[in-house]
């Protein structure tokens, strides 16, 4: 009898694919993967297919009208078939809104989905809670930060915890001049002083808007309202997060920065496998220095607070705009400066919506238009 847990890959080409299948591959004895997605990288997927023998395996937005491989599928109703097969686990990990349909169809099918894309909680929270409570399934969180507070929070009652807060690098642009960001460059945002991550998650961890979806996606990961998370400055990276409890004790998840970890403990639903990334030596580590956000460098966290105080769409709309706007800077068509007062414009202007999951899209699609229409307004005026 095969005893392996069977793991579906969304997003099998990204770093945290490419991670995962680390994963995969150091332990062959406890995990399979059955099922791989990609976005449009199919010589990358093909890699991935060959070296596993995944059985099921589509391509999203393939850069081509070519043929692709025998047997896979193209397309998001293709992701969505492959995330509904016969599974243990299904890992989240497709960048941006892409992830939601593929997540919802998981969800649906009762699996434990291990969730790294942040946007699926962002843009659509409530409707991934319901979806998980109606079919049983269960979400274990990969993002560093929300692993560490899963971590902190197994075997405690959330009526207990004071405060969780999440813990943030600071980016590469923590001691610029704030004078000089409208001179900032694809390159140097791209430059991250810890993590190496996608170029999206890379500018998002630049304006620190990351930290803001992070807020939202906390509060409906562990049911915690939003007066209780916060965030911290940690440069090290060492601290990924920590919760205060009621009585004053404070629980840390601390370790050198390797997303292997998170990973291999939310395919495993919770086991601690040996040797996934290296220890930490405290005794050797630098001081723990943990500083404030300061709101004038980084709006982009209160931003995403209010949005997701708000509720309804707004989180969507946040979400989407900041694509588009991010996007639009990694081409050299937007300052750095300007990312976050576009989201800002756009939040603002957000629709009154009902639920579901055709309004959500709807705000999605509403969001990104509004975005790029701004933009090309400023251009003219130019």
């Amino acid at each position: 009898m095969d005893d392996r847990r069977r793991v579906v890959l969304l997003g099998a080409t990204g770093s945290i694919g490419r991670q995962a299948c680390d994963v995969i591959a150091r332990f062959p004895e406890r995990f399979q993967l059955v099922g791989a997605v990609a976005g449009s990288d199919a010589r990358a997927l093909e890699e991935v297919a060959d070296r596993f023998g995944v059985a099921h395996v589509a391509l999203v937005n393939p850069r081509d009208d070519g043929a692709l491989p025998s047997g896979w599928g193209r397309g998001i109703d293709a992701a969505c078939e492959v995330a509904a097969v016969d599974c243990d686990v299904v890992c989240v990990a497709i960048t941006g809104a892409a992830a939601l349909q593929p997540a919802l169809t998981a969800l649906d099918a009762g699996r434990l989905v291990a969730i790294a894309t942040k946007e699926v909680l962002v843009m659509a929270g409530d409707l991934v809670r319901e979806r998980a409570a109606r079919s049983g399934a269960r979400i274990i969180p990969v993002d560093s930060e929300h692993s560490a507070l899963w971590q902190c929070l197994r075997g405690e009652s959330v009526d207990a915890v004071a405060r969780i807060v999440l813990t943030a690098s600071g980016g590469p642009f923590l001691s610029r001049s704030l004078e000089t960001f409208a001179e900032i460059t694809p390159a140097e945002a791209l430059a991250h002083p810890t993590w190496r991550m996608g170029p999206k998650v890379t500018i998002d961890s630049a304006t620190m808007m990351n930290k803001g979806l992070e807020v939202i996606e906390a509060h409906f990961l562990f049911d915690v309202d939003y007066t209780r998370v916060d965030v911290a400055i940690h440069p090290d990276s060492l601290v990924h997060s920590y919760v205060e409890f009621c009585d004053g004790a404070i629980l840390a998840q601390i370790g050198v920065p390797d997303m292997r970890v998170p990973i291999s403990l939310a395919l495993s639903d919770g086991e601690r496998l040996p040797g996934v990334g290296p220890s930490l030596d405290l005794r050797a580590a630098p001081p723990l220095r943990l500083l404030p956000v300061d709101p004038r460098r980084f709006p982009a966290v209160a931003l995403a607070r209010a949005a997701g105080e708000r509720g309804g769409v707004a989180p969507c709309v946040l979400n989407a705009a900041n694509e588009v706007a991010v996007a639009a800077f990694l081409e050299g068509r937007c300052r750095f400066d300007a990312i976050v007062p576009l989201v800002a414009e756009a939040v603002a202007a957000a629709p009154a919506a009902g639920p579901g999951l055709e309004a959500i899209l709807e705000a999605d699609s509403w969001a990104r238009e509004r975005v790029r229409s701004r933009m090309a307004q400023e251009v003219a005026a130019s």
